[in-house]
């Protein structure tokens, strides 16, 4: 049976191709505070540390028909051949170039897939606070690849409450993700979030350690402007080299719980 790519149902494609929930490394409390509880237990598992760039959620999806669609975090913005996108927050700006030129998903497994591109835009205009000024001086904008999927074109049939808790499960049977060794052949075409450390040891169990862990990584690496951004990094992001298990760690987080004070930024 031939599959029909323009009878996709766009709001189970919406639904499919979202990126799960994150969760904290250490869990949230009253007041935006940290509880000592770890959520995302490493052991002793190699892991990847990535930059947590502060600026907004990017998808751009690519069916093997040649046809791809962009969108934000949680809903789709434009699409091949579209006369009026939604122009919110930059994304379709700093994504419609890089989606044309990929045309056909540069990683996939096998035809009836959807390629999934989960992408950070960041800089000028794409979030409502200061962020922006810790990567660009004036109005550039750009995006880094977070994280790389593919969807097999039969969940697109699927009710949409299935489809949602597949997708939060994060086991892979709705999105198969990318492992590292993918990410690292996809640099060459689409520049990744900074990868920080590539097989440092899990970030200790501790609040307070874990605040003094993630002193490392304070400056930014994913700057705009050569001069007069900021350069102070949210925080970061820790996975296993295949994503089954991940976190993130951000520095407003426990700088709120400690009342720690380093002349950071506080946007969150």
């Amino acid at each position: 049976m031939t599959t029909r790519w323009i009878d996709l149902d766009f709001g189970a494609l919406n639904s499919a191709t979202k990126y799960p929930s994150i969760p904290t490394y250490h869990a949230l409390g009253e007041r935006g505070r940290l509880t000592p509880d770890v959520q995302v237990d490493f052991g002793d598992e190699p892991v990847v540390v990535t930059e947590k760039i502060n600026g907004t959620s990017g998808r751009i999806i690519t069916l093997p028909d040649g046809d791809w669609f962009i969108g934000s975090r949680e809903e789709l913005l434009t699409a091949r051949g579209d006369r009026v996108p939604n122009t919110g927050l930059r994304i379709v700006e700093a994504l419609c170039r890089l989606a044309e030129n990929l045309g056909h998903a540069a990683w996939e497994r096998g035809g009836a897939s959807v390629g999934v591109y989960f992408l950070e835009v960041y800089g000028h205009g794409t979030t409502r606070s200061s962020a922006s000024r810790q990567y660009a001086a004036g109005t550039q904008v750009g995006c880094r690849l977070f994280d790389l999927a593919v969807v097999d074109r039969r969940w697109l049939d699927e009710p949409r409450e299935k489809i949602a808790a597949a997708r939060e499960r994060v086991d892979g049977t709705l999105q198969e993700y990318a492992d590292e060794s993918d990410l690292v052949r996809l640099e060459l075409e689409i520049a990744r979030v900074p990868v920080l450390s590539g097989t440092p040891a899990s970030p200790p169990c501790g609040v307070a350690e874990t605040y003094e862990w993630l002193g490392q990584f304070r400056t930014s690496l994913a700057a705009l402007s050569p001069r007069g951004a900021g350069r102070r990094s949210e925080g970061v992001v820790v996975r296993t080299r295949d994503r089954s298990k991940i976190a993130k760690i951000r520095f407003e987080d426990y700088e709120r719980t400690l009342g720690a004070r380093d002349g950071g930024q506080r946007d969150g």
